[in-house]
């Protein structure tokens, strides 16, 4: 029974597992074949599979297509690592998925007593790509969402062991977690081992029509977040809550207060606002009070008489009897002149305007949208902005989020934006590459989704017909192609540099004509790093880029084959 666990020995052994045979178009790891897959192809499958099956039909297949895959790993462990120890030897599944490129695994407990019937493995999961691909399809989930890496870890314990073993997914990444973990145990040391186990059953792939039909039909009643440009992309945690707050505003008459800062869309906003309200048939009329000049606001607002004032040839009817039964949305509202407020709170208490030159009012009924990036709370205490106003509009604000708290919405927006441009400018691109995402999530957008459009419609064009949009297309400021590249943390990075590459050459030739292994390369770096460090392990790891129990764990081995 461990408690306590090592390092990971070195996965060595396992990557000489691993051959390509390009004569005839194989890869091999050890007597199985392997293939290699897109990530892009597996969560368009998934993509697939949840569309047809629906969500708990597609966890099931996928948990049981890892079984299979953990199943065969199995049959690699005792084979490999003959006379290691039993967490050495079980690591092999782990470091396979690993090598694999599946997901990052740190064992965090490893307890078995195969005589007693007992184990206990808890571990932890990082950069998942069921997390990856998953997020990117329908955005943040309640339940976990590990679903072959899950039943990949049940069948590979399974055959290891000789024992059904279980595994449950207790924290995902997809649920706003920093890391996947998950928990497992033979199968009949679960109080609920029986349902689990059901999860790997063999069933109808079929789903219930009348279940299709309720989904179908709850889509069709309930609002969709669009207007006519089409629907709002977004699925991060912060474009739900303001989504929210506009289905509940929308089958009610509140005046509502969009804010946020220039380009987050506000009146994309507020046109889906009127699209799912009950005036969606009436006008939606947008006024940008920054853009009219002060002494025709009032005139353009609630419109004027003939004769009102020096060319005023005809009646003019203002945009509030325009939006008559419809929505008004009054951007820029914080840049409305004094005089105007007052009129426009009167038009608010009363529901009445006044053209210039009439004295008789008219009714109208509208409902006011109005949007602004300023700081109203500041501009009353500046004595730009009306207090009563401010508390009149203020009944129901919202808030839209800057693209910088939506970055679950930014592959999801690109790609969006990517197929409206596309078929604007009658341009044939293939997509974007993973660089140029990378470089997308990791860029801080102060311009947010106005500036994304710009970026991603330039792309577009200075795209070559038939290619990718790349990152330094988008980024012109990034170094030239093949300057960055994707780290493990998923940012941008510069690449080796040609001088590096140069170094590494070099170094390569004095391995080759010393004839020392990469074995014992690092044994010699080892012995290297300690004797310069006057036997300070601590100082040896510094310099190595390692822990310490790394370090003392590899100085371990090494005194060992000695």
């Amino acid at each position: 029974m461990n408690t306590t666990l090592p390092p990971l020995p070195s996965d060595r052994d396992l990557r000489r597992l691993v051959h390509f045979s390009t004569g005839d178009g194989r890869i091999w790891l050890a007597d199985q074949r392997m293939v290699l897959v897109h990530a892009a192809a597996l969560s368009a499958l998934r993509r697939e599979l949840m569309a047809t099956l629906g969500p708990v039909q597609t966890r099931r297949v996928l948990m049981r297509a890892g079984y299979a895959s953990g199943e065969r790993d199995a049959l690699l462990a005792r084979q490999v690592r003959r006379g290691a120890s039993l967490f050495e030897a079980f690591s092999v599944g782990p470091q396979l998925h690993m090598l694999e490129g599946v997901v990052q695994v740190t064992p965090e407990i490893f307890e078995v007593d195969e005589d007693k019937g007992h184990y206990l493995g808890h571990y932890r999961w990082d950069h998942s790509w069921e997390v990856e691909v998953h997020l990117r399809e329908f955005g943040p989930q309640a339940e976990p969402v590990c679903w072959m890496l899950l039943g990949y870890a049940s069948g590979y314990t399974s055959a290891f062991f000789g024992r059904p073993a279980l595994y449950k997914e207790v924290q995902c990444a997809a649920c706003g977690a920093p890391h996947c973990r998950i928990e497992g145990r033979f199968a009949e040391e679960w109080p609920d081992g029986e349902a689990m186990a059901r999860d790997y059953d063999a069933d109808s792939m079929l789903v219930k029509l009348e279940e299709l039909q309720s989904q179908v039909h709850s889509l069709r009643t309930q609002p969709q977040p669009a207007d006519d440009q089409g629907p709002l992309v977004g699925q991060s945690p912060a474009f739900v809550q303001t989504i929210e707050l506009l289905r509940k505003a929308a089958q009610t008459q509140v005046t509502v207060l969009l804010t946020g800062e220039t380009g987050v869309g506000k009146e994309r906003f507020a046109r889906a606002l009127h699209a799912m309200s009950a005036r969606t048939d009436k006008p939606f009329v947008a006024v940008n009070c920054a853009a009219l000049p002060a002494e025709l606001i009032e005139s353009e607002l609630f419109g004027a008489e003939k004769g009102a004032y020096t060319g005023a040839a005809t009646t003019r009817v203002g945009r509030f009897e325009r939006a008559h039964g419809g929505t008004l949305m009054l951007d820029e509202l914080g840049e409305l002149p004094l005089p105007a407020q007052a009129k426009l709170l009167r038009v608010l208490q009363s529901g009445e305007i006044d053209r210039l030159g009439s004295a008789a009012p008219r009714k109208v009924d509208v409902r006011v949208v109005a949007a602004t990036n300023v700081d109203l709370a500041q501009a009353v205490r500046e004595g730009r902005f009306r207090q009563d106003l401010l508390y009149r509009l203020n009944v129901y604000p919202i808030r839209i989020p800057p693209l910088r708290e939506r970055l679950e919405d930014i592959e999801p927006l690109a790609l969006h934006l990517l197929d409206k441009y596309v078929a604007q400018h009658g341009k044939r691109v293939l997509g974007f590459t993973d660089r140029a995402l990378a470089a997308m999530r990791a860029y801080p957008w102060p311009g947010n989704v106005r500036e994304l459009e710009n970026l991603i419609e330039r792309g577009i064009i200075l795209a070559s017909t038939g290619a990718t949009v790349d990152a330094e297309t988008l980024f012109p400021h990034l170094p030239a192609a093949g300057g960055t590249t994707v780290n493990s943390g998923g940012a941008l990075e510069p690449a080796q540099s040609p001088a590096d590459q140069a170094q590494a050459g070099d170094l390569y030739a004095q391995l080759q004509q010393s004839g020392m292994t990469l074995e014992g390369l690092e044994n010699t770096l080892l012995r290297e790093a300690v004797a310069r460090a006057g036997g300070n392990l601590a100082a040896a790891a510094r310099a190595l880029g390692l822990t310490r129990a790394q370090l003392s764990y590899r100085l371990s081995r090494l005194q060992q084959e000695e």
